[in-house]
Parts: C-alpha cells; structure tokens; sequence
C-alpha cells in the first residue's frame, strides 16, 4: 500500500510539473509570436523610425520578449536541472531581473513622451528626439540592472568567494536569502514603484488639465488620457510581483498541503510576470491605428504572395 501510495504522488508531481511548463510554456510562445509580429512590423517600415513612442513600444516589445524567454528557461530548468553553477545562474537572474524593471521605466518614459506632445506641443520635437529617445534606453538599461547586481555584490560581501565556483538554485529568494538581500529588495521595489507611479500620475492630471483647455486637440489629449490609464493597469500587474513575496509569506504558512503551496506560488507567478506581458501589444498595437494599418498590409501581403507562389507550382 505504502509503495502504491509513493507511486501515485510520484505520478501527481510529474502531471503537476508537466502542467505548469506546458502552461507557461504555451504562454511564451503566444506572447514572443505576437510581439514579434510587431518588432517585424516596425523594422520593415521606416516611418516609424523617427517617431519616439514607437521607438519605446517596440522596446518594451522586445524587452518583454527577453523577460517571457528568460522566465520560461528559468522555469524549465528548475525540473529540469536543478543546480547550476552561479556564475551561470546569477546570469541569467540578472538578466530576467533587469527586463523585469524595464517594463515600468519604459512605461513610465512613453507616458512622459505623452505628457509633453500634449501640453508642450511646441517644443515636442525639440525635447523628444530620436537620439534622445535612444539615450533615455540606454538609461533604462542602466538603472534597471542595478537591483540585480546590488544582490549580487550582497553576495560576494556576505558569502564566502568559494561559493561562487558551487552549484546553486535558480531562485531569487533561495540564492539571495540574506536579510540584507530581503532589506535591499524592499528598499529598492518601494522606490521603483513610487517614482514611477508619481511620474504617471502627474502626467494623468496634466493632460487631464490640457484636455479641458479650448485651445487643446481635445481628441489627441482623450487618446494621451486612455493611454496613461492603461499604462497604470498594466504597471499595477506588474508591480504586483512586488507585493506577491510577502503575500506568499503571509498566507503559504497557512496551507497545510506541499501542493497547494507550490501551486499558489506558481499562479502568483504567472499573473505578475507572464500575463500582464499579454497587454502591451493590445494595448499599443492594436489599438493604434497606423501600426496595425502597416502591421496589416505586411502580413496580408506575405500571404498573398505565398499563396500566388504555390498557385503557380
């Protein structure tokens, strides 16, 4: 009865652990094909290459692709292969952590771009230029990976520099468990969150004001305000992944099954950091007009040029 019972929960585990990659998987795939539709959409047409918004979209397409492929890896090695080296592993939790706080920066900068075509029109293409805009990536970039190497500097100053050539776990809260590490995440997730939430809600309110303005384009400022909201319920998922660590903390004690827990964990998981990426391209794609026109005609003329190729074989 006993090796029975073994049997059966060894059975649960796998169809568990099946499930999820199969789940998460499928997602990834879903989100890097429709973003890419969009990254191919925007390098074959040059009119938006002058554009700053576009500039931005297309990077926070590209860096939500890296977040969902590096996510999805990181998922599947953990049943996998259990413990790397963490030279490698640090790696990539770098990498993952970094494109995570990407996503809210560049949201952050297209609601200033935002701000300022609609209630500084004038000066709109003097302040938001291309180089600029690339500048302000890069810059993005910068300040993104700070949190992930501050970990690993934590790191190297509590631990011995002998662990670094030892095997270890591709989880943040298992390779970064010092209370200096539960301190930093803190401090520096309070302070992403509230820069960039004061910088969407005061760009709200401006355009807000400049759409009651008579002199305002009443119908670009409306377009600016839905903009900025859905750039705010796509920032509240994904700061959600702030908040999820002390959630599991406050109510996993509280559930007496193994399985229940890991299953919590991973839909936590999977609303913070895989589904809110099914927003940007609904929300800026799609909803705008002259991408989806030029992502329309390229895709439509691709088939339409392979079904005339196999007419004529």
């Amino acid at each position: 009865m006993n090796s029975t019972m073994f049997l059966y929960s060894v059975q649960e585990k796998y169809a568990d652990a099946f499930a999820k990659n199969l789940t998460i998987v499928l997602l990834g795939i879903i989100i890097m094909s429709i973003n890419g539709m969009f990254v191919l959409t925007f390098f074959r047409s040059s009119v938006f290459y002058n554009d700053p918004l576009y500039i931005l979209y297309i990077h926070l397409a590209i860096n939500d692709m890296l977040m969902v492929f590096f996510s999805v890896s990181l998922s599947g090695m953990a049943y996998a292969w259990q413990n790397v080296h963490l030279p490698f592993c640090a790696t990539l939790l770098i990498i993952t952590a970094t494109a995570h706080k990407n996503t809210p920066l560049t949201l952050a900068g297209m609601a200033v771009e935002r701000y300022i075509a609609i209630c500084k029109p004038l000066h709109h293409h003097q302040i938001c230029t291309v180089r600029r805009t690339y500048i302000l990536i890069s810059l993005i970039w910068d300040v993104g990976v700070i949190p992930g190497l501050l970990d690993l500097i934590l790191l190297s100053i509590v631990c011995p520099l002998s662990v670094f050539t030892t095997a270890a776990s591709r989880s943040a809260s298992i390779l970064y468990s010092t209370q200096y590490h539960e301190i930093q995440t803190r401090f520096m997730n309070g302070l992403y969150a509230s820069v960039v939430w004061v910088i969407l809600v005061f760009t709200y309110c401006q355009v807000l004001v400049a759409a009651r303005r008579a002199s305002a384009d009443k119908s670009s400022a409306k377009k600016a305000q839905s903009s900025i909201l859905l750039h705010g319920a796509q920032l509240l998922l994904c700061m959600l992944s702030y908040i999820t660590p002390v959630l599991d903390k406050m109510f996993i004690p509280l559930i007496p099954v193994d399985r229940a827990r890991a299953r919590l964990t991973f839909l936590n998981d999977l609303l913070t950091n895989i589904v809110p990426r099914l927003l940007t391209p609904l929300i800026y794609g799609v909803r705008d007009k002259l991408f989806y026109k030029h992502m329309k005609g390229l895709f439509s003329c691709r088939l339409f040029i392979v079904k005339v190729e196999s007419t004529n074989q």
